[in-house]
Parts: structure tokens; C-alpha cells; sequence
């Protein structure tokens, strides 16, 4: 009997785009059950910026004698796999997470490629089922981690993806260039896209902004390439 896999969605509220922690969260997804709340105010380690607290609304009287990340992040340690949206933010601010690390917006862009992919607009687009902490609000972090359980919970469902297909699609391997990476051609070659469908790579160009651009140079070549 294969061990139930341990999905730690975390967030992190900060001072600003550069960092400073004022607030960790986390739940727990189990066998597609979101449990284990937890949420933590924190010290952070330089003053909050106007732009930030009008987002958050996590004031310096609120955090003021709350411990340091360093303390309050123990007890989120030690999980297998932690998923976060935009993971490169959280990891980039937090301590040292050891464990494997998936980014739920990553993933849905391969999944529905050309709509919006902020935490709300997704929650909006997908129509996801979840009942956040009715105290808390948007761009709190445990509010915004039952968003991010929600889809990660979705993305499984339409995916069929475990942890470890999951993992694999974080990172584009070299044996992937020059592939579809989503849409209904996903796992095809570019190339071969062009010739059988070239409307198709002349929408993504149009309608798709946030295209990598290695992708957006390879379907301009394919295009370009004689037929």
C-alpha cells in the first residue's frame, strides 16, 4: 500500500517585492482535503512599505514584539512537498525549506494557457470551490493558501498529475525544446504544429503576453520556416 502523499501549500506576506516576512500561513492537502491550518504574524526585518500594507493590510502595530521568521518557521518545516503561487517568491524570502517544491502558477499556465493567473482570477476563472477564514481577506496568507490548496486540488483532478509528474513539469527539459508545452498540442513539436495548424501558434503569439521568450523565438521560427 503506497504511503498518502503530504502537499504543504504555504504563503508569505511581506514588506515589499524585495522581502521582509510579516506573515507565513500554510494548510495541509490529503487525499484532496484541505486540513492543518496554521498562520503566524512576524517581525519583519525592515519597515513595511505603503504599497505593501494597502495590499496586505498588515500593519506595524500588528506585528510589533512578534518573534522573527527564524522562530515562527519551525513548525512549517520538515514537510516532503510544499506548493506555492509564484514559488520562486516564497522560496526566495523564506528560510531554508528543505523538501521539493511545486508552483501551482506554473502549473496552470500549462493547463489553460492564455487567461489570467493571479491567485483571485483563477479562483474566479476556475470557479473554485473554497470557503476561506471569513476573518481574513485576499493577500492575507492563510486566506490565499486555501485559494492556492483549491487549485492545486483542481490541477490534480484535470491533470491526473501526481507529486512527481507534477515536479517534473517545473523545469523544461532540454529534450523539450521545440514543444508545445500546453494547449491542445501540448507534447507536440512546434514544427510540426506549423505545418498542420499554424492559425493556432499565430493566436498564441497574439493573445498569449506572457509567453517565455525561447518559446515565443521557437513558434516565430516555426512560422517563418518554409512549408
Amino acid at each position: 500500500m503506497s504511503a498518502v502523499t503530504r502537499f504543504r501549500v504555504i504563503d508569505t506576506e511581506t514588506c515589499g517585492l524585495d522581502g521582509g516576512i510579516v506573515e507565513v500561513a500554510s494548510v495541509d492537502v490529503v487525499e484532496g482535503e484541505i486540513v492543518n491550518p496554521m498562520s503566524d504574524l512576524v517581525m519583519p526585518d525592515r519597515p513595511i512599505s505603503r504599497q505593501a500594507m494597502a495590499i496586505h493590510r498588515i500593519t506595524p502595530a500588528m506585528v510589533s514584539g512578534m518573534p522573527p521568521v527564524e522562530d515562527a518557521i519551525i513548525r512549517y518545516q520538515g514537510s516532503e512537498w510544499y506548493v506555492a503561487h509564484n514559488a520562486s517568491f516564497d522560496r526566495r524570502v523564506l528560510p531554508e525549506m528543505s523538501g521539493n517544491w511545486l508552483c501551482t502558477m506554473k502549473l496552470a499556465r500549462q493547463l489553460w494557457p492564455g487567461i489570467k493567473y493571479g491567485n483571485q482570477a483563477l479562483r474566479e476563472s476556475l470557479r473554485l470551490e473554497v470557503t476561506p477564514p471569513a476573518h481574513l481577506h485576499a493577500h492575507r496568507a492563510l486566506y490565499d493558501c486555501y485559494v492556492t490548496a483549491a487549485l492545486l486540488i483542481r490541477i490534480m483532478q484535470v491533470s491526473g498529475w501526481d507529486a512527481a509528474a507534477m515536479a517534473s513539469r517545473m523545469e523544461p527539459r532540454p529534450s523539450q525544446e521545440g514543444v508545445l508545452p500546453f494547449g491542445k498540442y501540448r507534447g507536440q513539436p512546434i514544427s510540426v504544429v506549423a505545418q498542420k495548424n499554424p492559425a493556432y501558434l499565430h493566436w498564441m503569439l497574439k493573445n498569449i503576453s506572457d509567453l517565455k521568450p525561447a518559446l515565443k523565438q521557437a513558434v516565430m521560427a516555426a512560422l517563418a520556416a518554409p512549408r
